[in-house]
């Protein structure tokens, strides 16, 4: 069958613009690079090998994780003993950085230059300088170096992390095994990958080889922008196997800044201990989907205590910043502008909220205290979700170090196939509230798990609180995973 005139007409006008959207799309992708010998040349003499040196007493050298009963043994503490006589030694490493200022300002990771009494800076072209550190940020694993120059060196700019997408190359450069500088290219595999470094994790991941001997170097885009600070692999032999982790601009631009401002970190803070919003306390609250991170508990007096938030309350938004995950949230707030008041938005009784919070500076956490000594409890007085609850008493009190102005009901046993246990309960855990409603005997909390199951809830949310940290847990109405 041949189609009409106008049939033709509309085919070929679907096919002009199918070409012509076809053509846009090709034009604004960024096509695969040819080589990265122009980029590498360019960017090269800006990427310094960093060598450190401390002195190490005799008392500091051991060998770890010998067993007391290796065959091994007796010959290691004969050659230990002969080290401890000869004195102190001086142990060098190896590590790499860039420049950003041509005034001599040098970044490279913390673990790089941590405890060196000497540090070292050798440029592409053999030129070494002493350097003395700037400041330091454990936290992120970042470092700020300073050297000085008779003429400004080569330099590189810091790039916006933030416009990366997943399968975008990079070039790592740096010193793996101290061979000096070595180019290797691939993609961003992931973003946003928390390797439980520490609480402000956000790492960018990549496949370009990054080996031990490149911490602290460069990541750089194609418009040769540093979009990442090369920290850490996972690798079961020591080298790169595809997995390597950088620290993304986005971190480094501030804590640069600071140090180079301050000589030290200044970040914000405002009282509140979280966890992470699960599926089934997302259900249990109402909310809908896991987002979001829930307050477990406050600091007194801090500036979220004093903005009226409260245990249970879920973060959903700070400074207009969603927070879809529980790790979002100390980024976030460490970020934000000391003394700046900022809006956070809340879920709270199947209400979301808005309250204004006055951002403090952090301060050094303070010691936990010792766990108190396990002591045999007594019996359950009742067993709901697979706990044996008890009223509290004085003898409990001082069993499991139970403040006196607490109540509630302490967990004494825990069933070990039941979901409490799957969640991390344990014996000497007080419960507080059960579906938000408080409880002092375990009368109180039979009676609201059998009214949330006729309301036909899936699971019930409890507040507990253990050795003073408060923290919520939703169990599946049942009892069991």
């Amino acid at each position: 069958m041949i189609p009409a005139r106008g049939g033709n007409t509309a085919w070929w006008g679907i096919c002009l613009a199918a070409l012509v959207l076809f053509s846009a799309v090709q034009a604004s992708a960024r096509p695969a690079p040819n080589g990265f010998a122009d980029l590498a040349e360019r960017l090269s003499p800006a990427v310094v090998n960093i060598s450190t040196s401390q002195v190490l007493a005799p008392r500091d050298m051991e060998i770890p994780g010998l067993p007391e009963d290796s065959p091994l043994k007796d010959f290691f503490d004969e050659f230990l003993e002969q080290q401890r006589r000869g004195g102190p030694q001086r142990v060098q490493s190896l590590g790499s950085g860039f420049v950003i200022d041509p005034s001599g300002v040098v970044v490279t990771n913390n673990h790089v230059i941590e405890g060196a009494d000497r540090i070292e800076v050798t440029f592409t072209d053999g030129t070494t300088l002493p350097a003395v550190i700037a400041g330091t940020d454990p936290k992120t694993d970042l470092a700020v170096l300073r050297v000085e120059s008779d003429k400004p060196l080569p330099h590189v700019d810091l790039g916006d992390s933030g416009s990366l997408r997943v399968g975008d190359w990079v070039i790592a450069i740096g010193n793996p095994f101290g061979l000096g500088g070595t180019v290797t290219a691939g993609i961003v595999s992931a973003l946003n990958r928390d390797i439980h470094a520490g609480n402000y994790d956000d790492f960018i991941q990549t496949d370009a080889a990054i080996n031990r001997g490149n911490s602290g170097g460069p990541l750089f885009n194609l418009d040769g922008q540093v979009v990442g600070v090369n920290s850490a692999i996972i690798s079961p032999s020591g080298a790169s196997v595809g997995i390597g982790f950088a620290v993304p601009s986005s971190t480094v631009k501030p804590i640069v800044a600071q140090i180079l401002e301050y000589g030290e970190t200044r970040r914000g803070w405002i009282g509140v201990r979280i966890q992470t919003v699960t599926p089934e306390i997302a259900e249990s609250l109402g909310l809908g989907s896991s987002r979001g991170a829930m307050i477990a508990g406050l600091t007194d007096d801090g500036p979220a205590a004093q903005a009226g938030l409260e245990p249970g309350d879920v973060v959903l938004a700070f400074d207009g910043r969603n927070i879809a995950t529980m790790r979002d949230l100390p980024r976030v707030v460490a970020e934000a502008k000391i003394g700046s008041t900022v809006d956070v938005q809340i879920f709270r009784d199947g209400e979301t909220l808005t309250r204004k919070i006055t951002v403090a500076q952090l301060q050094e956490e303070s010691a936990a205290e010792a766990a108190p000594a396990e002591e045999k409890p007594e019996l359950a007085e009742t067993v709901v979700l697979g706990l044996g609850l008890a009223s509290l008493n004085d003898d409990l009190r001082r069993r499991f170090n139970v403040a006196e102005g607490l109540s509630g009901v302490i967990v004494i046993e825990v069933d070990p196939l039941s979901a409490a246990a799957e969640r991390g309960v344990q014996p000497g855990d007080v419960i507080v509230q059960v579906a938000q409603r408080a409880v002092a005997s375990p009368e109180d909390v039979k009676r609201i798990v059998e009214s949330e199951e006729k309301a036909g809830r899936k699971s019930v949310l409890l507040r507990l609180i253990a050795g003073g940290e408060t923290r919520f847990v939703a169990l599946r109405l049942g009892g069991r995973p």
